[in-house]
């Protein structure tokens, strides 16, 4: 397999754009409940980039003449979110705390140490870490 940074020190990533309905409560509640830094956002508003302890994603607002729906225009997401920490328990406490719902409380199945939750955008947080 090859290295994935090229000669030019560039190296390829994926990273997720989360479409939503008001953007900025959207930025506040994720720096709340993961406490995700800001680190930059467009002028004008509408489009930010954020980051949980270096995992960097972005949050914009839903615009349907592209079709990017939020999951409240749809009734539901498409895509669940994995957030891996050190204490998935933790994490899921403080976002339930800042306003997000509990899907499936923390447990170990599976190799995994896990719990879900839906923030109030309504995309769903699967956060855990791997077990041993």
């Amino acid at each position: 397999m090859s290295n994935p940074t090229s000669s030019h020190g560039f190296q390829t990533s994926i990273t997720a754009t989360l479409s939503v309905r008001n953007w900025a409560r959207a930025i506040d509640f994720y720096k709340a409940a993961f406490g995700a830094t800001e680190l930059y956002r467009v002028d004008g508003g509408g489009v930010g980039q954020l980051a949980v302890s270096g995992a960097d994603f972005w949050v914009a607002e839903e615009s349907p003449q592209y079709l990017n729906f939020s999951p409240e225009s749809l009734g539901g997401c498409s895509v669940r979110m994995l957030l891996i920490v050190e204490d998935p328990a933790a994490v899921c406490a403080r976002a339930v705390a800042a306003g997000a719902t509990e899907v499936a409380p923390v447990a170990d199945a599976y190799g995994w140490r896990l719990g879900r939750i839906v923030d109030p955008s309504g995309h769903h947080w699967e956060i855990g870490r791997p077990l041993g």
